[in-house]
């Protein structure tokens, strides 16, 4: 059979895409029309999804700032507007996509033709100090929900803030807020997290955890991945590696200088309140380091043995797909949403049958989407 056709006939879900803050909050940039990365920087669309994915996760990112009243007021605002413009976005092209609130959803939604977009925080920052605002997002259709990002925040520790640990692990508001996923069926999302948060959450979760875009640390020694211990650990508990395509988290960087400035560049924002001046100012330095320390050359190939490591450690029930596209994912052969057939061919070719690949393009992930359902209440 080709790897077209078998593409074609899976259920196919990647489970972090920051297109919500990337590109839906950009004026008079249009969902519906085909973009090109080339021209404008984005990776996901309707026109390229067609027949290539069935089902995102659409990520509501907050950059971690200061945590202050003033910067959480802002970073909550900012998160309730992406998710309101997401929602208006669906509502707009209702007839080619769909909220998806279930696992069931997902399936229910591409039986029917169109695509699943389920939604997801990156960076709890923006709940505040407020574990209800967990059941407040949920209500605007949450169902994930990472605890940070590159700094640590009051729920957890970071696993590259350049401070180092703040909690040693979660917070007490970060338990707090797991708990409260827990009870409503949010899955905890435990990327960009230190390994220590990791090991909180998987002692204190009663459903499983995953990390939704994450690689491992054996093939590229970067700290936003997981090692083999703590992998077989996540799998234990039946939770599942969603493997991202971040180039510097995919193959090694050479130590220029880069790992300095971002240091540098992420202890800036710690005490900022982000306004829109300095956001503008923000980017054109991130878009100047960007410049200055350019991602290391990444393949297909590359991202392929992150999977396949993966499956040799956790098994093939626990790895999935998870490429951080529109967020700074993506690698030659696989830079946007138009690229995932290359994926399925490149894992038919390393031996990898019809039942492995439906566990890795979507039954992993609707497993525990399910299982975080049951658990609720």
């Amino acid at each position: 059979m080709p790897a077209t056709t078998l593409h074609e006939r899976l259920f196919k879900i990647d489970t972090h895409i920051d297109t919500p803050t990337a590109s839906l909050l950009k004026a008079g940039w249009d969902f519906a029309a085909q973009h090109d990365f080339a021209a404008d920087g984005t990776q996901c669309d309707l026109p390229r999804m067609a027949g290539n994915i069935d089902a995102l996760v659409f990520a509501v990112y907050t950059t971690q700032a200061a945590r202050t009243p003033a910067g959480f007021a802002l970073a909550h605002d900012g998160a309730v507007r992406a998710f309101d413009r997401t929602h208006e976005v669906i509502r707009q092209n209702s007839a080619h996509c769909g909220l998806a609130l279930t696992a069931a959803d997902g399936p229910r939604l591409k039986e029917a033709g169109r695509h699943a977009l389920y939604l997801s925080i990156e960076n709890g920052y923006s709940l505040g100090l407020d574990a209800g605002q967990v059941a407040k997002f949920h209500a605007r259709g949450m169902r994930m929900l990472g605890f940070t990002h590159m700094l640590n925040n009051d729920l957890a520790d970071s696993s590259t803030d350049p401070r180092g640990a703040e909690w040693g692990g979660l917070s007490p508001l970060g338990r707090e807020v797991a708990a409260e996923c827990n009870r409503l069926g949010v899955v905890l999302d435990a990327s960009h997290a230190s390994d220590a948060a990791l090991r909180d959450l998987l002692a204190i979760s009663r459903a499983p955890v995953v990390l939704s875009h994450s690689g491992c640390r054996a093939v590229c020694d970067h700290p936003r991945n997981i090692g083999d211990e703590l992998l077989r650990a996540l799998a234990a508990q039946g939770g599942v590696l969603q493997m991202n395509a971040l180039p510097v988290a995919v193959v090694p960087a050479p130590e220029d200088g880069r790992t300095a400035a971002l240091a540098a560049y992420l202890l800036r924002l710690k005490d900022a309140v982000l306004t829109p001046e300095l956001q503008a100012t923000l980017g054109a330095e991130w878009h100047r380091l960007d410049t200055l320390y350019p991602n290391p050359p990444a393949t297909l190939d590359d991202y392929v043995a992150h999977v396949v490591h993966g499956v040799e450690v956790a098994g093939i029930d626990h790895v999935g797909i998870g490429c951080d596209f529109d967020g700074g994912g993506g690698v030659t052969g696989l830079n946007d949403v138009s690229d995932y057939p290359n994926l399925t061919q490149a894992l038919v070719a390393r031996g990898f049958t019809e039942a492995d690949l439906a566990k890795l393009w979507g039954g992993n992930t609707l497993r525990v989407m399910r299982a975080c359902e049951q658990a609720a209440g």
